[in-house]
């Protein structure tokens, strides 16, 4: 599509609004997500003199066109589906749950083991939700902890490591955004900055440790102990794997794709590694896969573990049940693309950044709540910090208002505040791929997973305004993450004592 972006104004936050408002009403993502592509398109049709026809043209065109640029997700997903199924039911999953089931003891042990394991998985929040989610399930499962619970343990430590990971694809989009205030550099400066990130790493390993649970994630919770452990998986699965069957899969999939991700980028031509896996990580990823699934055959068939006729079987099953999340995708990208690139949605909202004469010091704390409400609108942390980090630059150095030492010494504490509003947006928006892939990675429905986890967000959300609040002001990234961290703690006990009258 060769469309001219307009500005729509206030008519512009019409889709993701409505898109967002309907999924949580009526507990159905499809229809929503599809209804605000259509608000989009009609908002650009009759704002340019369009008919209702081009409009539903338009929308079809714009879902088309999306796929065509995500292609490599789209094989990606399918061949990681394909991949867990065929372990699955080879009893390698299985197999690996009895093994870890041995050592973990207990629901604080297995909690720890998943939210320590998607910290070591930082090269890209997807890779992190699905790996993590096929490995700890079975033993997230077998403890009873919720589906729900293990959806946030694995979305809170996707995008909030990838954030503040100086080795990651996110490291690279970050850094090409911020060439003018130092690049990689400057990137590495706003670490003890992203607020978000820290406390809700700081958040999960707390939650883990104890069982406080508050908001839908209690009730949750409390229903999983009162549920019978889910034998389905158990009962269709070829109980002859082992936990070899599908670790050298995972070790494969997990070097392989680290190595593609490193060749499309051009590391073996000369480039950095930091610059090559940030080039094309999906595609890097789908190499990857491909070869986990490659290992996968070559172990399994040869033994007899499995014939060709039910490992094809595995392939084709395991791209039906990716067709869920990726039907959500293609329209979550659909409508981030009229958004950003029909109606300028981003804009729209940056101008208030920009008009809004206020003392530097609030800077960060504002920048963060319309980073923030920004990304949760349009589903992604990338289209956001890539809107708001050249502007946040210009309002700290390249303003006539905001020069000088003035502007300088609030630039990084401002470009963290930017980054961890765009990832707690990205979090908690029911219209985020990664917050999708959490659901998928866990099997928990898509919507519950949002509903559960977003207390928790913001309650972290809310404690980095107030931290910002700081940041502005005193500029000292340690006195910052002292007071956060300290009011986060506090948080924490007038929760405990909240429930504990309760109860």
């Amino acid at each position: 599509m060769n469309l001219e972006m307009i500005e729509a104004g206030w008519l512009s936050l019409l889709p993701p609004l409505i898109a967002i408002t309907l999924a949580l009403i009526s507990k159905e993502v499809y229809s929503s997500l599809f209804l605000g592509i259509v608000t989009g398109m009609f908002v650009y049709c009759f704002s340019t003199g369009g008919s209702i026809l081009q409009a539903i043209t338009y929308v079809f065109d714009m879902i088309a066109v999306k796929i065509g640029q995500n292609s490599y997700m789209i094989i990606f997903l399918v061949l990681l589906g394909s991949l867990v199924v065929i372990v699955t039911r080879l009893g390698g999953s299985l197999a690996y749950g009895q093994w870890a089931g041995k050592r973990i003891k207990n629901k604080v042990s297995a909690r720890l083991a998943t939210s320590f394991l998607g910290l070591l998985i930082f090269v890209d929040d997807g890779f992190n939700c699905l790996t993590v989610g096929t490995v700890m399930r079975p033993i997230t499962d077998k403890y009873r902890i919720s589906r729900e619970k293990l959806a946030y343990l694995l979305d809170a430590t996707a995008a909030p490591v990838c954030i503040i990971a100086p080795i990651s694809s996110w490291a690279v989009a970050v850094a090409s955004e911020v060439e003018e205030a130092g690049g990689l550099n400057a990137f590495i400066r706003t670490i003890p900055y992203n607020l978000y990130a820290i406390l809700t790493i700081v958040m999960v390993f707390f939650l883990s440790v104890t069982d406080l649970d508050f908001g839908p994630m209690k009730k949750a919770e409390e229903n999983r102990q009162r549920e019978e452990l889910n034998k389905n998986d158990a009962e269709e699965t070829v109980k002859k794997g082992t936990v070899p069957d599908l670790v050298i899969p995972l070790l494969t999939l997990i070097v392989c794709s680290i190595l593609g991700m490193a060749y499309v980028g051009g590391y073996f031509e000369g480039r950095s590694f930091a610059e090559a896996i940030g080039e094309n990580p999906t595609a890097g990823l789908t190499l990857g896969t491909f070869a986990a699934l490659m290992t996968a055959l070559v172990l399994y068939i040869p033994r007899r573990l499995m014939t060709l006729r039910e490992f094809m079987a595995g392939v084709i099953d395991g791209i039906k049940t990716m067709i869920p999340a990726l039907m959500i995708l293609i329209l979550a990208w659909a409508l981030g693309g009229v958004c950003r690139e029909m109606i300028g949605t981003g804009l729209f909202v940056s101008d208030f950044v920009i008009t809004a004469d206020l003392s530097l010091g609030f800077l960060p704390a504002i920048v963060f709540a319309v980073a923030a409400f920004l990304s949760f609108s349009m589903g992604t942390a990338w289209g956001t910090f890539g809107i708001l980090l050249p502007i946040v630059s210009m309002l700290c150095v390249g303003n006539e208002g905001a020069v000088g030492a003035r502007g300088a010494a609030v630039l990084i504490p401002a470009l963290g505040a930017t980054l961890a509003g765009s990832v707690y947006g990205d979090h908690c928006s029911p219209i985020s791929d990664t917050t999708i892939l959490a659901s998928t990675g866990a099997q928990c429905e898509h919507l519950r997973h949002v509903e559960t986890q977003l207390p928790y967000a913001t309650l972290v959300a809310a404690v980095c305004f107030f931290g910002y609040l700081v940041a502005g002001f005193v500029r000292n990234p340690w006195v910052t993450i002292a007071v956060s961290v300290t009011l986060l703690f506090l948080a924490f006990g007038v929760i405990y004592y909240s429930c504990r009258r309760k109860g």
